[in-house]
């Protein structure tokens, strides 16, 4: 008996430490939503909603308990007829950007404190109330995909199955159907947005949903638009991000005063070096190794004119200076960095190596703001508890783009926009964006092929920012004015 006892002690202690490892080892993920109330001032008027915070357990087509993936809901109070009350579903991109971004900075009813110049103010930060909120014309909806925000795979799921294009449009196609269905919305005027890559989810995702499940949607919102990947990836022998990045160096050069007079003081400037990057630049990057001595002596001397940067370094570069060079190149003498997501945005350099631009100001700078205050204002605001780190920025690697080399979701969106010409697109734009140039993006649309009914269909809008342009208070106003005639199309 004795013998039996210790034995049976033994056990207990195995499965308690066991079950103790596990515990450590597999973090509890709270089960749920949470709901609160709040009211926000937008437009100088009082907008009362119910904001719900959690998981959301999405499933598989068999009904399988797939992932719980983490959102942020505000539904304005006082609405009877949802058949006119708009409902937009929203995420970032990265891949692996929570969508804080959007939710904090541009559309919620509460947004981060900035600078005037679009920059953090310094720590522990501050949470106002934001006048330009989207919640006064559309229900929001923020969604975290997999491996961003607190959002995790079910247990038991590995998470390289959400993690590429066709798994990410798969899963949040299938959170917006899930939700959509849970919340009676289906009749509902539908909304997209996203932001960088959330603009290539964006495009994925009203595509998967029209073909699978028959949703359709009346406009979808694409901010700084990451759309051909051809025109972004500085890749051997890939000429399309040189020539798209072109105007946006001149950009920078005349914010930070590195023009000659001629070229600053020209009101037609920015026109010209769009003539020359689709034209005399294009056309001797094409020619390639045929171009001769004196051909390539004139086009770094325009170069030269058009960024600041001499053309002594652009004939080093065989004529195409990759975009982190030309951060650290256009401010090297003052020892400074500008950034890649908004090129006005400046520190110091702390690497004297030319070849390496560092970190980005316009990024490091912020990105602790937005973590933050994000994590003060879940656990106050919305009066969720959850003591799983938050990531603003997962590793969601490695993340298969396509199958080809460059991905492009040309298709996807020109098949929803004829499957569905009700739908509107809106394309919004910084200028002084560098991760994903105004000018790329012009020449995405250039290359849908269209019928001229569509062409319709899309806006473009711009604005003196970088990639997230709403971090300066004007534009976060035009952005949000701009919005309101998306909604309001006809």
């Amino acid at each position: 008996m004795k013998s039996i006892l210790i034995s049976l002690l033994c056990l207990v202690t195995i499965v308690v430490a066991a079950q103790e490892k596990s515990s450590k080892s597999s973090p509890q993920i709270p089960t749920g939503t949470v709901a609160s109330q709040g009211t926000a001032q937008i437009g100088g008027k009082s907008v009362a909603y119910k904001a719900t915070t959690g998981y959301l357990q999405v499933q598989d087509k068999e009904g399988v308990h797939k992932a719980n993936m983490f959102y942020v809901s505000y539904i304005k109070q006082g609405e009877t007829n949802l058949k006119i009350r708009p409902i937009t579903f929203v995420f970032n991109g990265g891949p692996g950007a929570a969508s804080v971004w959007l939710h904090m900075g541009a559309l919620g009813p509460k947004r981060i404190a900035m600078t005037v110049d679009g920059n953090a103010q310094k720590p522990p930060y501050s949470i106002v109330n934001n006048e330009y909120s989207w919640l006064d014309i559309t229900d929001l909806v923020f969604i975290d995909p997999v491996g961003t925000g607190f959002s995790k795979p079910a247990e038991g799921e590995k998470a390289d199955q959400f993690y590429g294009f066709e798994n990410d449009v798969k899963w949040v196609s299938d959170f917006i159907r899930q939700w959509t269905s849970d919340n009676n919305r289906w009749g509902s005027p539908k909304y997209l947005a996203g932001e960088s890559y959330g603009t290539t989810r964006a495009c994925g995702v009203v595509e998967y949903l029209m073909e699978e499940y028959s949703m359709y949607f009346n406009g979808i919102s694409l901010i700084s638009c990451a759309l051909d990947f051809q025109t972004l990836r500085e890749f051997e022998n890939n000429d399309m991000p040189f020539i798209c990045n072109l105007p946006v160096y001149t950009y920078a050069a005349l914010y930070h005063n590195k023009l000659k007079p001629a070229q600053s003081q020209d009101k037609d400037l920015i026109a010209k070096v769009e003539a020359f990057a689709l034209n005399e630049y294009a056309l001797a990057l094409l020619q390639g190794d045929k171009l001769t001595s004196a051909q390539k002596q004139s086009i770094a001397n325009s170069l030269e004119l058009y960024t600041g940067i001499s053309a002594e370094i652009y004939l080093q570069h065989n004529l195409r200076l990759p975009s982190h060079k030309f951060r650290k190149y256009l401010l090297d003498s003052d020892d400074k960095i500008i950034g890649r997501y908004d090129v006005r945005l400046l520190m110091d350099d702390p690497i004297n190596n030319r070849d390496y631009a560092g970190d980005d100001p316009s990024y490091t700078q912020i990105s602790g703001a937005f973590g933050t205050a994000f994590n003060e204002y879940v656990r106050t605001d919305l009066q969720y508890k959850n003591n799983l780190p938050f990531y603003v920025i997962g590793n969601v690697q490695p993340w298969k783009f396509s199958d080809g080399k460059y991905l492009n979701v040309t298709s996807e969106l020109r098949q929803a926009m004829y499957t569905n010409p009700y739908m509107k697109v809106w394309m919004a734009n910084g200028l002084y964006d560098l991760a994903t140039s105004y000018f790329g993006t012009q020449y995405f649309v250039n290359h849908m092929n269209l019928s001229p009914e569509l062409q319709k269909n899309i806006s473009m809008t711009y604005y003196k920012g970088g990639h997230m342009m709403y971090f300066v208070e004007s534009e976060l106003k035009q952005l949000k004015e701009d919005a309101v005639k998306l909604y309001q199309a006809k």
